[in-house]
């Protein structure tokens, strides 16, 4: 299979006719073997109904019906471990991405490329409640991953088999796909799209997912950095609350035995003792996650690298 494109759905029942009537054309026209993996997350309207009827009538497409409203990052899991394509292309399913962007992204994928990311250059969305919140996300996520897209949020995305594999998501990552697969060593792309006015049903997003986008933020930078080492994260804010502790504690000895200054009633004591326990506590804390890592990857089997190619001569031995 060459290619594969994956949809979530969730209560999008009016756009379903149209996406296929438009997708399929496009994807027969790449002269490419493909299929489409339609994800009904949980819809409470006639979208599977009506992706059952499309499956029915037409070749080359897969049904998969969660079991309830998951979210976008758990459809789209689904979506990659059901795929069967060389090449991977998620889309929304609310007609504002154009189909007809997917030969660029593939042509993008074919030059080399791991992941081409699709950039709304000319969002159809409101200003104050979409886009605005998206432009400083956009800059905040580029800032603190160090992976420079100018619009994560976009759904229309290109991969490479191998990295869609090779990734678990979680929460609300489905967004952070980039920067979550950047440890890999992947090369990234970024292509301007074309982006639609939404005509049927209304967004499921709105300005309350920008404290789970923060949250997810922070755990993206923790995998990126410190998923294989946490006692470097710990470890360095342990160290330096017991040593500011310890220096007070110091100060304090001083003063006491060579002063005469009593230490009853002194808060700075119980702020010495505090950042010392503190700095014991972060320096555990540090250890147990190291203990945890270890853990996860022996038992798991997860490599700590991945290999993109080998390379040698081939002949005989001397």
């Amino acid at each position: 299979m060459d290619l594969s494109v994956i949809i979530p759905f969730y209560n999008e029942a009016k756009n379903i006719p149209i996406i296929f009537e438009e997708l399929v054309p496009v994807l027969e026209a790449t002269g490419q073997s493909w299929e489409i993996v339609a994800i009904d997350d949980g819809s409470f309207d006639a979208t599977f109904s009506l992706l059952k009827g499309e499956a029915e009538q037409r070749d080359h497409i897969k049904v998969v019906r969660l079991r309830k409203n998951f979210g976008q990052t758990s459809a789209l899991s689904a979506g990659f471990d059901s795929a069967e394509g060389d090449i991977i292309i998620t889309m929304d399913g609310d007609l504002q991405n154009d189909p007809r962007d997917i030969p660029p992204l593939v042509a993008k994928i074919r030059e080399g490329y791991d992941i081409v990311s699709g950039w709304r250059e000319k969002r159809k969305d409101p200003f104050f409640s979409r886009r605005l919140p998206s432009l400083i996300a956009n800059k905040m996520i580029s800032w603190v991953t160090g992976v420079k897209l100018h619009d994560y949020g976009c759904t229309l995305k290109a991969f490479k088999k191998e990295v869609t594999k090779n990734i678990r998501l979680y929460g609300e990552l489905h967004r952070f796909i980039p920067a979550v697969a950047s440890w890999m060593g992947v090369t990234i792309a970024e292509i301007p799209v074309n982006h639609r006015v939404r005509k049927f049903g209304r967004s499921k997003y709105g300005l309350s997912r920008t404290i789970r986008v923060l949250l997810d933020l922070i755990t993206v930078k923790f995998l990126l950095t410190y998923s294989t080492r946490p006692i470097h994260v710990f470890g360095l804010w342990g160290f330096l609350s017991g040593l500011a502790g310890f220096a007070l504690a110091g100060y304090l000895t001083i003063q006491r035995f060579f002063f005469s200054i009593p230490l009853a009633n002194r808060p700075i004591l119980l702020l010495a003792i505090l950042l010392i326990f503190i700095g014991i506590q972060f320096i555990s804390m540090g250890l147990l996650g190291e203990l945890q890592v270890r853990t996860y990857h022996e038992s798991q089997g997860k490599p700590i690298y991945y290999i993109k190619e080998i390379v040698e001569k081939k002949g005989a031995l001397p």
